[in-house]
């Protein structure tokens, strides 16, 4: 059954203040020296202290906590090619989980331009202003290069959401349904359906998490990924096969893992009821899932089943990623997110479904109970104690992996500067509200 209607949808989104976000201002303006010390002649002074030391830049500007969610519109959720106006909707939307979940601000910027060296360009020139770039809605293999460019010659976070969110996420849950599977991640079978950017970056971090190569198989919509198949982009033939198996049915025989990033209805029950002891199935397109969480706990009562929807157990949600990575990359002013900072987040959230589960949330998500199970594998999006443990993660990660260029010396003031982070932004909403 749908939340809203297409006409509540259009009102959230028109209705008083257009769009999603707005700037707000963080100095105060009311008086004649307020004025001099926010424009000129004040503003000179750290002008001059920038241009000495260009990490300054940090101490006297927004750049800090500023990010930019990029997009050219490509590939926008399950819509596809809809151009950067259409997809404006959606980055404005990324800014407000952004602000909501970790108090980080955020531009939009959408760029009306296909070519990926051109995208390559703008963005890079972005560098002075922005302390970390969230590429999204960008498509495959385009975004590969575009990030892979970016992240050679920037020297802040550049992170595509598409490709690592739910990668991370999925990789979170992933641990915690071997652990109830009582599986060894270096011997399971894992099918991924989907060889764009989500798919891709789901296997490599699988990968990085434990999954061997080898036990890897790739599926587009043409079939198993072989190898020696002309039409293979470099990406695809990473994850490429030389086993005598051709469709998606052949390859769900026997394994123990299936992670869709696809679209919907192109698994069956009976390709469930193939596959080995106790499936592991995240059917994670959206809203329609590769197979219906009924259809696979009718085929397979012993699945632990997760999907991209909040209206069934185990959703995997890029928001329990995304504004917490970067929250915490930008606190150690980190100069990129590298696969070391993406396994701790992952870790983090498996870690998390372990821990007893406040009674706020299970009233959020009208349930009585949540603890670690098959239904709970991954810890719910609106778990406002999720910050404070992905963004210390992270933030462990980069320090102890050097990219980080400033150091935390006391966690648990940390801990307690995040908590108060989101109960600001969460009193600031309800104050605005009245």
């Amino acid at each position: 059954m749908a939340l809203y209607t297409k006409e509540e949808a259009l009102a959230y989104h028109s209705e008083g203040r257009k769009g999603k976000i707005e700037i707000v201002i963080s100095k105060p303006f009311q008086s004649q020296k307020d004025l001099s010390l926010a424009y000129t002649p004040g503003v000179a002074e750290p002008c001059l202290e920038i241009e000495k030391d260009l990490s300054k830049v940090y101490e006297y500007t927004a750049k800090s906590n500023l990010v930019a969610v990029i997009s050219n519109g490509t590939a926008v959720l399950g819509l596809g090619d809809i151009g950067p106006e259409a997809s404006k909707p959606v980055m404005e939307g990324k800014g407000l989980l952004f602000k909501a979940f970790a108090d980080v601000d955020v531009f939009d910027i959408e760029i009306n331009e296909k070519n990926p060296q051109k995208i390559i360009e703008i963005v890079s020139s972005m560098e002075p202003t922005f302390g970390g770039i969230n590429l999204e809605d960008i498509k495959a293999p385009e975004c590969f290069v575009i990030e892979e460019e970016l992240k050679k010659i920037m020297k802040i976070p550049v992170f595509h959401d598409d490709q690592h969110g739910t990668a991370i996420i999925s990789g979170g849950a992933l641990l915690n349904a071997l652990k109830i599977a009582n599986k060894n991640i270096n011997e399971v079978k894992v099918v991924f359906n989907g060889a764009g950017a989500a798919g891709i970056s789901c296997a490599r971090l699988f990968n990085s998490l434990g999954v061997k190569k080898e036990n890897i198989v790739l599926c587009d919509s043409k079939g198993v990924v072989k190898e020696g198949n002309p039409k293979n982009n470099m990406y695809k033939q990473e994850f490429a096969t030389n086993r005598d198996i051709n469709t998606l049915a052949d390859a769900l025989k026997d394994a123990d893992v299936f992670a869709g990033v696809s679209v919907g209805n192109v698994v069956s029950k009976e390709m469930i009821k193939t596959m080995a002891d106790t499936p592991i199935v995240f059917a994670m397109a959206n809203p329609m899932p590769e197979i219906s969480y009924e259809d696979a706990k009718e085929a397979r009562p012993d699945v632990i089943m997760a999907t991209g929807r909040s209206d069934y157990p185990n959703q995997v949600n890029n928001v329990l990623g995304f504004p917490f990575i970067f929250r915490g990359a930008l606190d150690v002013r980190a100069t990129c997110i590298n696969e070391e900072m993406k396994i701790a987040a992952a870790k983090a959230l498996a870690q998390m479904a372990h821990l007893p589960v406040p009674e706020y949330i299970c009233k959020a998500y009208n349930t009585d109970k949540l603890e670690f199970g098959s239904d709970y594998i991954i810890p719910k999006p609106l778990d406002l104690r999720v910050i404070e443990h992905v963004a210390v993660a992270v933030a462990k990660a980069a320090i102890e992996t050097g990219v980080a260029q400033k150091n935390i010396e006391n966690w648990d003031e940390y801990i307690l500067q995040l908590r108060q982070r989101v109960a600001r932004v969460h009193a600031n909403y309800k104050i605005s509200q009245k």
